[in-house]
């Protein structure tokens, strides 16, 4: 593992609302380490999501400074994928055309397209859904197409903000495992917003807890063996510690 891929120092973001500035983020500093899962957890309201869109490049600090490889983040980059909470898939395109979207943004040549868009729709156990359109998917199978358009650009570090938070319970356990599956031996560095305390800990090498405005309450490595089953992890004392160290953690940073 190499050094910091995200670096992230005195970040300040403040929005205006009916002439009153509300503060998002204050002061806040994280660094991330190439190659790692990180999960920052925190209850709604913390910064999270604002904190990930600064990172994305999709809007700006009020001040503070984020980089990428040591360089200033002036907008969205290649290197990163962006997997946000809600569905932005192309509705008149169909499975294959909206995975295949970032690579014909890239300029790659159509044949080379389709390859890799039928590789990354088997990937995610879509095969047989191709010329299916959105409204013809359920949401569980939306952001399977979602995942794999995002993977298609390549990217190496993966922004996700509660991407399977809507799905029911069984279909958020399938697509954790398919992601962490998908992470395991690709170099990738992830960042993964939620605000599960299990999903935290099943997915994360280390989480970061938010409190209020983006206040580090906790950065802990999360020091369970690879790969993670949920049903065997939660009678695991090392998972059952650290649960309750997170919950205490996530309450303290709501005061």
């Amino acid at each position: 593992m190499s050094g910091t891929v995200i670096e992230v120092s005195g970040l300040n973001k403040q929005f205006v609302k009916d002439d009153i500035g509300v503060v998002a983020l204050r002061d806040f500093d994280l660094e991330i380490a190439e190659g790692t899962f990180v999960t920052v957890l925190g209850r709604s309201g913390c910064g999270k999501s604002t904190m990930l869109n600064l990172v994305a490049g999709l809007t700006t600090p009020t001040s503070g400074s984020v980089s990428y490889r040591g360089e200033p983040i002036s907008g969205p980059r290649t290197e990163m994928g962006y997997l946000t909470q809600s569905d932005t898939l192309m509705p008149w395109r169909n499975v294959r055309r909206n995975v295949e979207l970032p690579l014909e943004i890239g300029g790659v040549p159509a044949q080379r397209r389709r390859e890799r868009a039928a590789e990354l729709i088997d990937k995610v156990g879509l095969q047989g859904f191709e010329r299916h359109y959105p409204r013809e998917l359920s949401g569980g199978m939306r952001r399977r197409v979602s995942l794999a358009r995002m993977l298609a650009g390549d990217p190496e570090t993966l922004l996700m903000d509660e991407p399977f938070g809507a799905l029911d319970a069984q279909l958020r356990g399938d697509l954790q495992a398919e992601l962490l599956r998908l992470w395991e031996d690709s170099g990738q560095t992830v960042v993964f917003v939620t605000h599960d305390i299990e999903e935290a800990l099943l997915m994360g090498d280390r989480v970061v807890v938010l409190g209020r405005i983006g206040r580090v309450v906790l950065d802990r490595p999360v020091d369970l063996p690879r790969p993670r089953d949920a049903d065997e992890l939660r009678v695991d004392p090392v998972f059952v510690a650290l649960h309750r160290e997170l919950t205490e953690a996530v309450r303290e940073g709501a005061r």
